[in-house]
């Protein structure tokens, strides 16, 4: 497919810059760029949906004595004795 664009002078001049230093055409350049932001969409997507996919399908209880796990976990291993997440502030700041 042949695509006609007409860019602002400031991306014209980068992607020039760019391709010499890459030592490829512009629009081989402009074709990996479309490539990389199409495939980094695409990645983000599918983590998006894993994600979502233990949500809903995660034993909630599981999930909450796993933070509070991990809860425990970060306040405990400190050298400092204040917590990270103390109980007064659940809610307000965590």
């Amino acid at each position: 497919m042949t695509l006609t664009l007409d860019l602002p002078l400031e991306l014209q001049q980068y992607l020039l810059q760019e391709a010499d230093q890459h030592g490829i055409s512009v629009e081989a350049l402009a074709l990996q760029l479309l490539n990389s932001s199409i495939s980094l969409k695409h990645k983000q997507a599918e983590a998006a949906n894993l994600i979502q996919s233990w949500i809903d399908n995660g034993d909630s209880k599981e999930q909450q004595e796993t933070g509070q796990y991990l809860l425990h976990a970060l306040d405990s291993d400190r050298w400092s004795e204040r917590e990270l997440f103390p109980v007064e502030m659940k809610g307000i700041t965590w």
